[in-house]
């Protein structure tokens, strides 16, 4: 009995070291394939992952500068349509609306409309009740369309939400030193800078209904300065999603531009 009981515990021993001689082997795998899978960037790659960001950023910059602003469009009567010696403007945005009192003796002669917006003069300015109380606003006697200017709003939201996550992506993708964050990244300005462009349409379209609401009053409308500022942030941001795109690629067509050179003779 005790020589079966020795000879049981030497077979389970020779056991237990072939399959720790086994275990080792696929650990050692494992540590392999995981090293291979945490290959760490280059700094040529880091330098044009922060390049891209750098041109991401600025138009997340702009986007915000523009947002903030209430200059998207501006709403100008006759210069002589009261009188007097004053004209009224309006110029307003995606979440605050100004009634501007200008002299005319300030404006050009040439120009017929009263304006532009940064003569100096009074300015009354109020936030919209489209989020809070849900109530349209009467400029010159047109009214706004609620919806309308809601979407714009909504959809400017939405983008800034991408461009965070896009840049939280980045910042992963930087600090981890892998490029799997860089793809989502794309994704996300690229969507960011789609969604400003839906918002700068659909306010275009709140201010042709807005000019429709009524005809009593003759205006001269034309788009600010802060819609070119949104746009080309846009424009930015669709092109900063392209080049992490390019760069998430495993042979990127940037490569051909600044090949690598090898350490060895």
């Amino acid at each position: 009995m005790w020589s079966n009981f020795f000879v049981q515990q030497e077979d389970e021993g020779r056991i237990g070291v072939a399959g720790a001689g086994q275990g080792g082997g696929m650990g050692g795998m494992k540590g392999f394939r995981g090293q291979r899978r945490t290959n760490k960037m280059s700094d040529s790659q880091e330098g044009k992952i922060k390049l891209a960001f750098f041109v991401s950023i600025v138009g997340v910059t702009l986007t915000v500068l523009g947002m903030g602003t209430e200059f998207w469009v501006e709403l100008a009567q006759p210069k002589n349509f009261v009188g007097n010696q004053t004209c009224q403007m309006a110029h307003y945005g995606l979440w605050k609306g100004c009634i501007r009192t200008l002299w005319v003796s300030d404006i050009d002669p040439e120009r017929t409309s009263c304006g532009p917006a940064d003569l100096p003069g009074e300015s009354n300015c109020t936030y919209f009740k489209f989020f809070t109380s849900g109530e349209n606003a009467v400029i010159f006697k047109k009214t706004t369309n609620r919806n309308l200017n809601l979407a714009a709003a909504i959809l400017a939201l939405l983008s800034l939400t991408m461009m965070v996550m896009g840049s939280i992506c980045i910042v992963m993708s930087l600090s981890k030193g892998v490029a799997f964050f860089l793809k989502p990244a794309s994704f996300c300005f690229i969507s960011s800078g789609v969604l400003v462009f839906l918002s700068v349409l659909i306010f275009h379209q709140s201010v042709l209904a807005l000019l429709a609401s009524d005809h009593s009053i003759p205006l001269h409308h034309e788009l600010s300065w802060s819609v070119a500022c949104v746009g080309s942030a846009g424009t930015i941001l669709i092109f900063g999603g392209f080049l992490f795109i390019l760069l998430s690629l495993p042979f990127s067509p940037w490569q051909k531009c600044w090949p690598h050179k090898n350490s060895t003779t």
